[in-house]
Formats: C-alpha cells, structure tokens, sequence
C-alpha cells in the first residue's frame, strides 16, 4: 500500500520521538517500504552541528541506526534552511513531494490554545501534502 515513508525528526529531541519512531518503523515493516528520515538545520552552527556537512553526517548516522535497530531500509534526507521556523513546513511538504513519499509519520504535541490560531507542524503538513499524513502524539 505504501513504499516510501518520510518521518521528519528533531534531532534535539530524538528522546520525545519514541512513539512515532515506532510508528514509522512498523509501518515499514508492515507494507515493506523504505523510509527517509528528514530534518532541517540552519545553514549556522547550532547545538547539533557546527556545519551543514556535520548535520548531515548526524542525520545520516541517525537513519542508519534506525534501520538497524529496527531492520527496515532507511536513508536520510536533511534540510538547510534560510529561518528553519518561518520555512521548515513548507519545506517538508516540498521534500515529500520531491522524494515520492506516499506516507509521512511524524510526531506532534497534544492540541493547545495556541493551535486555533497557528497550526502545529504537523497540522500544516497534514493540510499541505499530497501525501497521507500519520501524526503520532505522546512519547
């Protein structure tokens, strides 16, 4: 049913994304599909990564342990940014475009007050993409 899942991840809080890395990777399993795990950077240094090269490197480093920890085909797809919070959904929503996903998992915060008047990542992907969008609340 689906072949390519893109699962988008913060890799500040990798340790709040249990759940929907979980998700992602049965899913994998379930319908025999790859996933690329995608996330974005400023082109600055950050707590992360000093370079967009060393972003990548982590990020790429990143997918392979998922894809062995959890026996699925994995690959990496990272995403420098002019103002990472003013265009990271509309980047997303291109890079699942541009890769041919069919499926996006990602993890999101449980609804707020906030959320009547700004969308939350998730709820601006889900709106955007032509990809069907799985989001996964809770750790």
């Amino acid at each position: 049913m689906f072949k390519h899942i893109m699962a988008p991840v913060d890799l500040k809080s990798t340790d709040k994304l249990d759940r929907a890395l979980k998700a992602t990777a049965e899913a994998a399993r379930q319908h025999d599909a790859k996933v690329t795990y995608v996330s974005a950077s400023n082109a600055t240094p950050s707590e992360i990564a000093h370079t967009p090269e060393e972003f990548r490197e982590k990020l790429g480093a990143f997918a392979k342990a998922q894809a062995e920890a959890h026996g699925i085909e994995a690959d990496s797809h990272a995403l420098i940014l002019h103002d990472q919070r003013a265009d990271l959904d509309n980047a997303l929503v291109h890079a699942a475009e541009e890769m041919g996903a069919d499926l996006i998992i990602m993890a999101s915060h449980d609804p707020n007050f906030f959320d009547h008047f700004w969308s939350s990542n998730g709820g601006a992907v889900a709106r955007d993409s032509k990809a069907s969008v799985m989001l996964v609340r809770g750790t």
